[in-house]
């Protein structure tokens, strides 16, 4: 089995490009924190290449910005080349199968500017005490509800 499941955040604007057969890609890094942390008791990361394909590397490129945070499922996919001075190269990347925006790049302007996209004390609320029992549809149901053994036949 081969699966990934990762959370974390857009090194850099993801820029849409196309194949030789025009099929849509990006390919961009994924800054996923460690659970630990290391000697100096700082937080390290890890930098993961991702690349997503067709129209949900569209969506990628036209709503996420570095700092963005995603939520991606996919698998992991290994490959070699061989470099200009005749080295081999190898890569590992995560290809997407699945992407959870997380947050928008509004969201991340407002936390980069330190503010709240949203007051959440501006938000209406209404008491549950207000809950009219006229609106209730088994008020009159009763306290016994009885179901014959041969009703689905």
């Amino acid at each position: 089995m081969n699966r990934v499941c990762l959370v974390g955040r857009i090194t850099a604007k993801p820029e849409l490009r196309y194949t030789g057969s025009n099929i849509p890609y990006t390919r961009f890094s994924l800054a996923v924190n460690r659970t630990f942390n290391n000697a100096n008791g700082e937080r390290q990361a890890d930098f993961i290449n991702i690349i997503v394909w067709r129209r949900q590397a569209e969506n990628v490129a036209n709503y996420l910005d570095k700092g963005s945070q995603v939520s991606i499922d996919g698998r992991i996919q290994t490959g070699s080349y061989t470099a200009q001075d005749g080295s081999k190269r190898y890569t590992t990347d995560v290809v997407a199968d699945n992407i959870q925006f997380l947050d928008t790049k509004r969201q991340a302007e407002a936390r980069a500017n330190n503010q709240t996209p949203y007051d959440f004390n501006d938000a209406p609320s209404a008491p549950m005490n207000d809950v009219d029992i006229a609106d209730d549809p088994f008020a009159d149901f009763g306290d016994n509800v009885s179901i014959d053994d041969n009703f689905l036949e």
